[in-house]
């Protein structure tokens, strides 16, 4: 394992705690000593920890290196092509900030027929290229209203994370892309003007939001990935 193989194994096994209320960023940063936006700058991949601070956390957390790596080892990930394409189903927050997916217990899978995900060409930024690609979400009713009839609650939308260019695959139709909004995952038609993400919803009962990106940001970084199918089950 690498160091930034640990870095970023740490970085999954955090939001993992996060998730299952284990622990916050607020938490970590009283027990660690460093300062809130380091703690959220390392969670967001935006930066890695010094040697000091990442013996902090470790320390913090009651993990060690050789954890991280037994881990590692125990969740290796599924064969992924038999008999089909396995998609993990996963939660908003996974997909928005994992880079790798790391199975758990109890993880579901959408499975495709052999090569049906070969059809999608990716487009990305540099810094996406060693994520995992294709994730799976199940849409909750909140994420469903504004693209009605696009999106159905309870269907699951299979996201290319590899795929964070506004530039449309297939126009004039417009992509729908799954972003990020504050802390949130929303599905909307997204559009980039002056120096704001416009974000439409399918139905015009609901409002275009504006996202204001700071100077260094790329718009890409804000885009979750598109989606590029969305299966209802039966």
């Amino acid at each position: 394992m690498t160091f930034s193989q640990l870095h970023e194994r740490l970085r999954i096994e955090i939001w993992r705690r996060i998730e299952r209320g284990v622990v916050t960023g607020k938490l970590l940063a009283v027990q660690t000593g460093l300062q809130p936006s380091h703690i959220s700058n390392f969670l967001h991949g935006k930066r890695n920890l010094s040697l000091s601070a990442l013996d902090r956390l470790l320390t913090a957390q009651q993990l060690s290196i050789q954890d991280l790596v037994h881990l590692e080892e125990q969740e290796a990930w599924p064969a992924a092509h038999s008999p089909g394409e396995r998609i993990p189903i996963v939660s908003a927050s996974v997909a928005i900030h994992s880079a790798a997916i790391i199975p758990v217990e109890g993880q579901t899978y959408l499975t495709l027929p052999e090569g049906e995900l070969q059809r999608f060409p990716p487009r990305n930024t540099p810094a996406r290229r060693k994520w995992e690609r294709f994730v799976a979400l199940r849409v909750t009713a909140h994420q469903a209203s504004p693209m009605q009839p696009v999106l159905k609650e309870l269907s699951i939308a299979v996201i290319d994370r590899h795929y964070n260019s506004l530039v449309p695959v297939d126009p004039p139709q417009a992509n729908l892309y799954a972003v990020r909004l504050g802390s949130n995952l929303v599905f909307r038609y997204v559009s980039f003007e002056g120096s704001r993400l416009l974000l439409r919803p399918r139905l015009f009962t609901f409002p275009i939001e504006a996202i204001e990106l700071p100077p260094l940001e790329h718009p890409g970084d804000m885009l979750v990935g598109r989606v590029c199918l969305c299966v209802t089950e039966a």
